[in-house]
């Protein structure tokens, strides 16, 4: 099977979740034995191609004009994309099957699905209308549209949580039967068992890790800090990310005076990552809305005992008191209680810490995830071999004379005529 995927972001460029999910799935479809093509954004020296265990990667990079927006920007990178790919296809021959991710590449995903007549697989990461809990501006909405349209032209649409089947089904009226759940996955390898990082004067490490937005709840563990500091004073909190939310976070944190207790590390490489996550005492994903939230399974994956909001794809993959324990999404009193009670049992931390690394390497193996989502591939290139492949933008002439025969029965026709 030859397999075009399209994506935004892909390593060395991480702006979050999305390029991490595009890397270790594309590399476990590779393990499978499928011929898997990721063509993605590239300059900033980044390698134009390369294949990398098995998966051929092509970076494109965008066209260099100005552009006034985000939009506009995105607009001119699918057409970068397109171009490529066009001619990809075209020196490849017999492609199967296109997966786009997410509203970003949803342009080029389209074209190449009617130019090529392939089917075209969708991964929804995450929605515009959750991200902000509602729609509230133009581009909010022109970007909901987009991720709109992109579930209406694919085949079938994958997501990574019931939770966010529902968000589909619920807000675009997505049929139910169009969504496949498929979760996200880790690899366990990649987080060492032990590590020779010792803390100092038996600091409890409290790690957080993800962007710096206002939807992953950083905010909440800032404002949680004052109740768990007046309880253990030796903890310190490591808070690792970047993201437009990063001035409001440090304002909140001079605040509350706690500068001298809360560490914010940046962007950090995975021999970093690991090492916080070794070192600390609990990770802390208080997230107001998480699609999936794989960074909860990085830490149980690297045994480190977890703490999640109740909401969203979190909520799905932690049993509270079992594997990690469950917050109510934000508040700080739930999240500090929480944590509270793994820093103050070590019976407690054991146990969750042993479960949580048992289900993440029993349960969310990325080669498992890729052969469903092979199967997903199976699926709908049967589908497609018996399809009517005219684009519903095509106006033929049945439909242009079933439209005039509709204007003309409404009484209209004599205003075009006299024009």
């Amino acid at each position: 099977m030859k397999i075009l995927m399209l994506s935004w972001e892909y390593p060395p460029k991480n702006v979050g979740g999305l390029a991490q999910h595009v890397y270790h799935l594309s590399k476990a479809i590779a393990k499978h034995g499928a011929e898997v093509h990721v063509i993605t954004v590239g300059g900033n020296d980044a390698i134009p191609y390369e294949d990398h265990d098995g998966v051929k990667v092509h970076r494109v990079n965008p066209y260099s004009l100005s552009t006034p927006d985000f939009r506009t920007s995105i607009l001119h990178l699918n057409f970068s994309l397109l171009e490529y790919a066009v001619a990809l296809a075209n020196s490849l021959k017999n492609v199967d099957v296109i997966h786009a991710h997410d509203w970003l590449v949803a342009h080029a995903g389209r074209a190449l699905k009617h130019s090529f007549q392939l089917p075209l697989v969708a991964t929804i990461h995450a929605t515009e209308y959750g991200r902000n809990n509602g729609l509230h501006n133009d581009n909010q909405r022109y970007i909901s549209d987009v991720e709109w349209w992109l579930t209406y032209e694919a085949w079938r649409v994958i997501v990574c949580s019931t939770y966010m089947q529902r968000e589909l089904n619920g807000f675009f009226q997505l049929p139910v039967d169009k969504i496949t759940v498929i979760p996200n996955g880790v690899t366990v390898e990649d987080f060492p068992a032990k590590s020779n990082y010792m803390t100092r004067n038996r600091e409890k490490y409290i790690f957080f890790i993800g962007r710096l937005v206002r939807e992953k709840g950083v905010q909440v563990l800032i404002d949680a800090a004052p109740r768990i500091l007046a309880r253990f004073p030796e903890a310190r909190f490591i808070i690792a990310g970047k993201g437009p939310f990063e001035e409001h976070i440090r304002a909140r944190i001079r605040e509350r005076g706690l500068e001298h207790r809360i560490q914010l590390a940046g962007y950090v490489n995975d021999q970093i990552r690991n090492r916080y996550f070794k070192q600390s005492s609990v990770a802390v994903f208080p997230s107001l809305y998480e699609p999936f939230g794989i960074v909860a399974l990085e830490a149980m994956a690297a045994g480190t005992p977890v703490v999640v909001s109740d909401t969203g794809g979190l909520s799905e993959i932690v049993e509270h008191g079992i594997d990690g324990l469950k917050c109510y999404a934000g508040s700080p009193d739930s999240l500090a209680d929480n944590i509270m009670a793994i820093l103050g049992d070590s019976r407690v931390a054991e146990r969750l810490k042993i479960n949580g690394y048992d289900k993440a390497s029993r349960k969310y193996s990325w080669f498992a995830i890729a052969g469903r989502t092979l199967q997903v591939y199976e699926e709908v290139i049967q589908q497609s071999k018996r399809a009517d492949w005219r684009p519903d933008t095509w106006a033929g002439s049945d439909h242009i004379s079933a439209l005039y025969d509709k204007i003309r029965s409404l009484g209209k026709i004599g205003v075009f005529s006299q024009r």
